[in-house]
């Protein structure tokens, strides 16, 4: 008799974290994925602003599920769901039947009704945002050396990033630190120092995960770097210029999205309920059905009568959760399944190379220790004993030195021009 076959579809925390756990159980696990690598999205600003390298965060899904005999990796991207035939349609390929589905999809960023703005704004979601984002904040700089018009220059050099949570303030804190401490001495036509950073967040303050007096922190330390934040005010406007915060334009031509996130269309595929966010509401078991499960970003989840944050920590305890119940229902225990809890560990945030916060259950922490506190968890939490040493190393050379080794402009865009066609003045944005 054959094994119940398992699909999960998608290799982030979730995902990888469920399919580890059903290694070597009973099942024929198939994990899908529209990308060949898991990644470690945590640190993806670090790789958008050349601190890393996209292969210090990233590894082939393969080799971290090869020692697993029933579990076999897919390339493809899901187009449907047949709850009812139990099948996973992909694009241009055969279906994939299932007896357990398991949907970990996560989300990417929401422009909450002004889906035109992405041209001008892109978010940071994947490793090809964080090459991109790297890329267009690398030729600011480039493009900057060789404009003689100083109003023109200015914009070059200005940075808006939209949003004031834990990525928003990772992204402003980072690329204020190339300004102020890598870039100083290798321009000549201009100071890397007069570029200005600008955070913006629609509310009243920034981090609002975190307790006011973190937050507040946290303002303080991007001030000290020169970062400029424009708190509880919205931007109205987008375009190829810049933004408009309120009623004030700012000209600018580096505008990043750090905003807000919308769900993958997960509940579209199941016909399932999801909420203004599009993530699938699911029960105490994290089901939406007998057998179907939805994890991390993907469901609107409850621990204990409040939402399940979207975490990485989250994500792996979802995972590891619905593991143990395709477990137990493959051992033929059919009893109730308990409730699903989310165990807080602490949240943990960046602002730059000396300061940190962290806020758990019942301590709270800021400055070098929280720093140092925020880099041994990332460090821990990396895949792979390789990855970690390098990721240290490149921490420990960055911080001696402030250089920053990733800082390589190298991608063709998709009409085959190469970086020299954007520094030519016909090819400018301003």
């Amino acid at each position: 008799m054959p094994n119940p076959r398992t699909v999960i579809i998608g290799g982030g925390f979730a995902g990888l974290s469920c399919a580890k756990a059903l290694g070597g159980a009973p099942t024929d696990v198939t994990l899908i994925d529209q990308r060949n690598y898991h990644l470690f999205q945590p640190l993806l600003y670090q790789a958008a602003t050349a601190l890393l390298s996209p292969s210090e965060i990233a590894w082939p899904i393969r080799t971290l599920l090869r020692r697993y005999k029933n579990i076999q990796t897919l390339l493809g991207t899901v187009v449907g769901v047949d709850r009812a035939a139990r099948v996973v349609h992909l694009e241009g390929r055969q279906s994939v039947p299932f007896d357990y589905l398991v949907v970990a999809t996560g989300a990417r960023h929401a422009y909450f009704g002004h889906d035109d703005w992405e041209a001008f704004a892109p978010g940071l979601k994947n490793l090809d945002d964080a090459t991109d984002i790297r890329r267009k904040i690398l030729l600011a700089f480039e493009q900057a050396e060789f404009e003689p018009d100083p109003a023109k220059r200015a914009a070059l050099l200005t940075f808006v990033i939209i949003g004031g949570g834990p990525t928003g303030v990772e992204l402003a804190g980072m690329i204020a630190e190339l300004t102020r401490r890598t870039l100083p001495g290798e321009f000549r036509a201009f100071s890397p120092q007069s570029a200005r950073v600008i955070l913006v967040e629609a509310n009243a303050r920034i981090l609002t995960t975190f307790t006011e007096p973190l937050s507040d922190f946290a303002v303080r330390s991007l001030a000290d770097m020169g970062v400029e934040v424009l708190a509880g005010k919205a931007v109205t406007h987008i375009d190829a210029k810049g933004v408009v915060v309120g009623d004030e334009p700012i000209e600018a031509a580096t505008v990043l999205w750090a905003a807000g996130v919308q769900a993958s269309p997960a509940a579209l595929w199941l016909h399932a309920a999801s909420d203004r966010a599009g993530r699938v509401i699911v029960g105490p078991d994290l089901s939406i059905e007998a057998g179907i499960w939805v994890i991390g970003d993907t469901a609107a989840a409850q621990s204990e009568g409040k939402p399940v944050p979207g975490l990485a920590p989250a994500a792996k305890q979802q995972g590891k959760y619905v593991a143990a119940e395709i477990r137990r229902r493959l051992r033929g225990d059919a009893k109730p399944s308990a409730p699903f809890r989310y165990r807080n560990q602490g949240n943990l945030a960046t602002v730059s190379r000396k300061a940190a916060i962290a806020e758990f259950p019942h301590l709270r922490l800021k400055g070098w220790i929280a720093w140092w506190l925020w880099g041994i968890a990332h460090i821990f939490f990396l895949i792979g004993a390789r990855n970690r040493l390098a990721v240290a190393l490149n921490w420990l050379w960055a911080h001696a030195t402030g250089g920053r080794g990733a800082r390589l402009i190298t991608r063709h865009d998709e009409h085959g021009r190469s970086d020299q066609d954007d520094l030519r003045p016909s090819h400018r944005r301003h």
